[in-house]
Parts: structure tokens; C-alpha cells; sequence
């Protein structure tokens, strides 16, 4: 299975890419990566991180694999169908929305940490603001 690392400010976790389930969104994610950003605290979706990518252009993609209400761990990749393209890491109950409402974003990888690892990273970025990262495939 093809992995991911997404390297938060020195801690580094993996993610198994879902290929099978969302083969377009998964290779439209490639094509940003290596991506350097900043992991930033949801606004408005629960326990969660994001990565602002909507300076990167991504295409039009279909709905593949999509929630609203992703589990701990989830990544997903939002191609901006009403809002700000993004990648959401849900660190715990999330439900994932915007000034437009419940969004659904494309569920491309899975991150293969604990919940107390998921648990601080949301806490770093909610109490001491945005953490450097880079995603890069493993």
C-alpha cells in the first residue's frame, strides 16, 4: 500500500493512501506533493487540523469516498466544490463545515497515530497556532 509522511514540525506520521477508494482525488493530491504549508486549527469542524491549498489550482474532482463526518485519523482532500480547497486531518469528533454549511470532503489517506498523538497535535495548533509541515509520498 502506498503511504504518505506528513512531517509536523519535526514529528512525523504516516498514511496509508486510499487508491482503490478515491483513485482521482488520490492522484490529484500527488501532484502537490512534496507540499510545504502550515497546519493551522479548524474554524469550524470539532477537533481538527487543515492545510490551505488553494493557492495550488487543483482540478475538478468527482465526489470519491466522501463524509461530512470523518474518524480519527482521516485525511481528506476538499477540492473547493463551496469553499477554500483544502487537506482536513481529523484529530477527533469532527463534522466538517464551513461559513456555507456541512461540507464533504474526499477521503484519501488514513494516518496511522494514537489518539493521544492525533489529540496533541490538535491542541498544539489550537493553543500555540500554526505548526510547519511538509507532506511528501513515503
Amino acid at each position: 500500500m502506498a503511504q504518505m509522511e506528513f512531517d509536523v514540525d519535526g514529528t512525523v506520521y504516516t498514511a496509508d493512501l486510499l487508491e482503490d477508494e478515491a483513485p482521482e482525488n488520490v492522484a490529484a493530491l500527488r501532484t502537490l506533493l512534496p507540499l510545504e504549508s502550515d497546519l493551522l486549527h479548524v474554524r469550524w469542524s470539532g477537533y481538527a487540523t487543515w492545510v490551505n491549498i488553494d493557492d495550488h489550482g487543483l482540478p475538478e474532482l468527482p465526489r470519491e469516498n466522501h463524509t461530512v463526518y470523518p474518524s480519527r485519523g482521516d485525511v481528506l482532500l476538499y477540492p473547493g466544490y463551496r469553499n477554500a480547497q483544502e487537506i482536513l486531518v481529523s484529530c477527533g469528533p469532527t463534522c466538517f463545515k464551513s461559513p456555507a454549511g456541512e461540507i464533504s470532503g474526499n477521503h484519501v489517506a488514513t494516518l496511522d497515530a494514537s489518539r493521544e498523538e492525533l489529540s496533541a497535535l490538535e491542541v498544539a495548533t489550537l493553543e500555540t497556532g500554526a505548526q510547519p509541515i511538509t507532506i511528501r509520498e513515503r
